[in-house]
């Protein structure tokens, strides 16, 4: 089948700038209600080959209203889910290569390039040298993993799976499955729902542990959790710390790993820091205090297809002992083998699946495209996006700040009942030019607005929402004002992308 005439590849790529230039103009949260697609698509999968032409005009027909633009200015739910020219690019050649990395025989650049761009990612952030491939007192490393809720359940299995082993010298004869009922592990009662959700897979008991008025969790309460607990039975074996709790999820705040960082050493507890959002703050060093006593982790998460540019899915796990992941996940048939097995790195045995992406090709694109200066630059903007809105919010004694603002986010609420503020996020939502989200802490109802785009500006948070204009006063009207659309240059749009999308024919399916 021959490619029509005017190129589908350059096609898209036009459409992919346009888009992402003028995205600000679009509504941010889609208008529709559950199965409003069903009517758009016919009854069956055609028969014929469609053409092009068809398939592409049904992007803006069926797929468009219905999306929510994460890449938005105005998005400030949930936590970023940043993409970048380079990261796009790096992703373009590795779906054209699509080699599948699970041995380094498979794919040795696949494999290679992943150890050597985690090992720069980890210096870059200030992590221990414990957490390096090359590095000759290390015996860990890092590999990219497809999201934090697998990574923080791997880390579960491999501290459960260790637990058991040592169980098995003094307890030979007894199964495994009847030692796994004996384990715990804890986390704060902050802590994302996947560390609730590795507890329920891995069979392990998970108990949540109360946070100080800082929302993080302390030092001495693990302590009389750990001792509660083996005076039942039980067996301790694993700390979820999670930065979304070094970044909760709701009011991303930091537990004290200085303080939980030696209890777990000592009572040997598998410690994994889970800093999901937070973790690409720490490109800066200023934001490392919150990093002191990471030296006791086992095992470190956070995510650069959050804040980082490097678009999902893009996962970075780091372990200080290899051996401990391998035990866990490894079986090695024939067909796997290799001339250079065993000394060579083979990350099927540091994951659940068996075949994995080229990842490592779009982070590798984004350190270089941007280097460490101008990643410290983007995260220091949103920050600074976030305490331009935090004063905004402050000067008005309408509202209030119920807990400390970190990096870029800020939770408020309207002073008074609940009702009050749950009726300022559906009016603030519900015009579809900016799109927030609710927590609650202490019992109170609570809006989360996260800086989650690189593209904000001072002036949208000014005009978009007018909070004194549009929330306190008059509810129900529009929450934001008519956005006004930007050129390609306004927006910053990285010139390289422009210039792709403009190259024309070279570009070819």
């Amino acid at each position: 089948m021959h490619p029509p005439a005017s190129s589908p590849g350059k096609e898209m790529v036009d459409y992919i700038c346009h888009y992402l230039t003028h995205v600000r103009e679009r509504r941010v949260s889609p208008d529709v209600q559950p199965g409003y697609m069903r009517g758009l698509l016919p009854d069956g999968a055609p028969v014929e080959p469609d053409s092009w032409e068809s398939i592409f005009k049904d992007i803006e027909r069926i797929i468009m209203p219905g999306m929510v633009h994460w890449q938005s200015p105005h998005m400030h739910a949930y936590f970023p889910a940043l993409t970048s020219w380079p990261s796009l690019l790096g992703d373009m050649l590795a779906d054209a290569i699509n080699c599948l990395g699970f041995t380094w025989a498979s794919s040795p650049a696949c494999t290679e390039l992943e150890m050597n761009v985690m090992d720069w990612l980890a210096q870059m952030m200030g992590l221990p040298e414990m957490f390096l491939h090359y590095h000759p007192d290390s015996r860990g490393g890092g590999i990219l993993q497809s999201t934090v809720s697998e990574s923080t359940l791997i880390a579960l299995l491999a501290a459960r799976k260790n637990k058991i082993l040592e169980m098995k010298v003094s307890q030979p004869d007894i199964d495994d499955s009847t030692l796994n009922s004996h384990l715990i592990a804890y986390a704060s009662d902050q802590a994302h729902s996947s560390v609730e959700k590795a507890g329920l897979i891995s069979l392990v008991k998970m108990r949540f542990l109360p946070v100080d008025e800082d929302f993080s969790l302390r030092g001495e309460t693990l302590r009389k959790a750990i001792e509660e607990d083996r005076s039942r039975g039980l067996v301790p074996i694993f700390v979820s710390l999670v930065c979304a709790t070094l970044g909760t999820t709701g009011v991303c705040a930091f537990d004290n790993l200085s303080e939980l960082g030696p209890i777990c050493a000592k009572e040997g507890l598998w410690l994994h820091v889970d800093a999901a959002y937070a973790g690409t703050a720490f490109l800066c060093p200023e934001f490392r205090t919150f990093l002191k006593g990471v030296e006791h982790a086992d095992s470190f998460t956070f995510n650069p297809s959050k804040w980082m540019m490097a678009h999902f899915d893009c996962t970075a796990f780091w372990v200080k002992d290899k051996q401990k992941l391998q035990q866990t996940f490894s079986v090695n048939p024939i067909y796997l083998q290799h001339p250079n097995s065993g000394s060579a790195t083979d990350f099927m045995h540091w994951q659940i699946p068996l075949s994995r992406r080229f990842r490592a090709l779009k982070l590798w694109f984004v350190i270089r495209s941007f280097g460490v200066k101008k990643l410290q630059e983007h995260v220091r903007h949103g920050t600074e996006m976030a305490k331009y809105f935090e004063s905004l919010v402050r000067s008005d004694p309408l509202f209030e700040i119920p807990a400390k603002r970190h990096l870029g986010l800020v939770v408020f609420r309207l002073k008074g009942p609940n009702w009050m503020t749950e009726k300022v996020l559906k009016d603030l939502n519900k015009s579809g030019k900016l799109f927030v989200i609710p927590a609650t802490i202490q019992e109170k109802f609570i809006i989360r607005f996260t800086v989650t785009s690189q593209f904000t500006t001072r002036e949208d948070i000014q005009r978009n929402p007018s909070f004194k204009s549009s929330l306190a006063w008059r509810g129900s009207k529009e929450a934001a004002s008519n956005l006004v659309p930007s050129r390609c240059s306004e927006l910053q749009l990285p010139s390289d992308l422009v210039s792709i999308a403009n190259c024309g024919e070279s570009w070819e399916l």
